[in-house]
């Protein structure tokens, strides 16, 4: 059938998945994603009772990210779309064991376990993309994940922190992990059997991503690089500016929280707006926050900033998906979208390290907009370029 660069699907790829087929894929690719929310917690504590160096955090945080970032992406060439339930419980399993594992390793073996970990949980958090890009509104779906999974982790750091690192260490943290792991198991009896296979463009017959939707994909990683490139560094930000004690940490309440109305606003309005406009204005308001940060403003300005900046972060990043889908409508470049994503927000810490210093960390923030700017100049050129593409249904 012919897909114009407006044409947008009305029902699901295939059969529409039950409400309890849904449920357990959402609860799997939560749980899939869940260290990014708790990681600094239970990697701090890990420093904190001298398991850990402090390079010790960023390295097993950078490589737990950039394994599931791999394995978002590779999941779906690697394991194929029919054996989903098999693939889920043993992933679940797999994650439960390794939270186990790393309950009795320090130093560079914790690193290695949490490397690994990487794993399972991008192939869980493939398992929620493969679902959203079926959907007859990617984006609405894409803002009900992000939403979920930045409650969930609120919930989960909030009730961690005082009730279970504290008294426990993070051992503790890391068997609430295990048991989650084990109720995704549980859930992988729920899941859908088999996703439908995506169609291809008969001028792409191997059905990999046209060089379009690459280009979208390389859009999404600067959009992520550079939130990261900013966010990691929030609380030097506010030291260097001379603001209280405590203001960065008030600084991410406040964002958590306007994440969640920026995602809960994107899933009112999806498909009620133009993706378009609203990607790009964001895009804008968030790089002239960056430049804002870079200022070093007073703690009422960074708290206020701050808060725009999460909403808008949770806003945007759904519209994403529609982009990606116009630059490749085969959809097979918008499954590898969270691999993209997780790239990037591993990768925009590392660039931010080179550009700062001990005294001055405002280089970060510069080098967040011009990343940004860089995601904007690929949005506009790839949308301008769209054109028609003829897809047929793989065998």
């Amino acid at each position: 059938m012919s897909v114009g660069p407006r044409a947008e699907e009305r029902a699901w790829l295939g059969p529409r998945p039950a409400a309890i087929e849904m449920a357990a894929t959402l609860f799997a690719g939560v749980t899939g994603i869940m260290f990014a929310g708790v990681g600094p917690l239970l990697l701090g504590a890990l420093e904190h009772a001298g398991r850990l160096s402090a390079a010790q955090i960023g390295q097993a945080g950078m490589v737990e990210l950039l394994a599931m970032g791999l394995a978002a992406g590779l999941t779906g060439a690697l394991a194929g779309t029919r054996r989903l339930r098999p693939l889920t419980i043993a992933c679940g399993l797999l994650m439960a064991l390794l939270n186990a594992a790393t309950m009795w390793c320090d130093g560079w073996a914790l690193v290695v376990v949490r490397g690994l970990n990487g794993v399972p949980s991008g192939a869980l958090i493939w398992l929620m993309t493969a679902m959203i890009v079926r959907a007859p509104r990617p984006e609405r779906w894409a803002a009900i994940y992000l939403t979920v999974q930045t409650l969930a982790q609120f919930v989960v750091v909030a009730t961690l922190g005082p009730w279970v690192v504290r008294p426990y260490g993070a051992d503790g943290g890391f068997a609430v992990l295990a048991a989650m792991s084990l109720a995704a198991a549980l859930a992988g009896f729920a899941v859908p059997r088999a996703f439908e296979p995506l169609p291809v463009a008969v001028d792409e017959p191997g059905g990999l991503p046209s060089p379009r939707g690459l280009t979208a994909l390389a859009g999404a990683f600067c959009f992520n690089a550079a939130i990261l490139a900013v966010w990691i560094y929030v609380e030097p930000l506010s030291r260097q500016a001379g603001h209280p004690a405590g203001t960065a940490d008030l600084a991410l309440s406040l964002s958590l929280a306007a994440q969640v109305v920026g995602g809960t606003l994107a899933t009112l309005l999806a498909g009620r707006m133009r993706w378009l406009p609203a990607l790009l204005g964001s895009q804008v308001a968030m790089a002239a926050l960056m430049l804002l940060f870079a200022r070093l403003p007073g703690q009422g300005v960074f708290l206020a900033g701050s808060a725009l900046f999460g909403g808008l972060w949770m806003f945007s990043a759904p519209l994403l998906t529609p982009f990606v889908i116009e630059a490749d409508p085969t959809r097979r470049a918008a499954v590898l979208g969270s691999g993209a994503a997780l790239l990037g927000c591993s990768i925009g810490p590392l660039l931010a390290s080179l550009v700062v210093s001990d005294n001055d960390v405002r280089g970060c923030a510069l080098l967040g907009a011009g990343t940004m700017a860089a995601a904007m100049a690929i949005v506009l050129a790839v949308h301008l370029t769209r054109r028609a593409v003829i897809l047929t249904r793989a065998a």
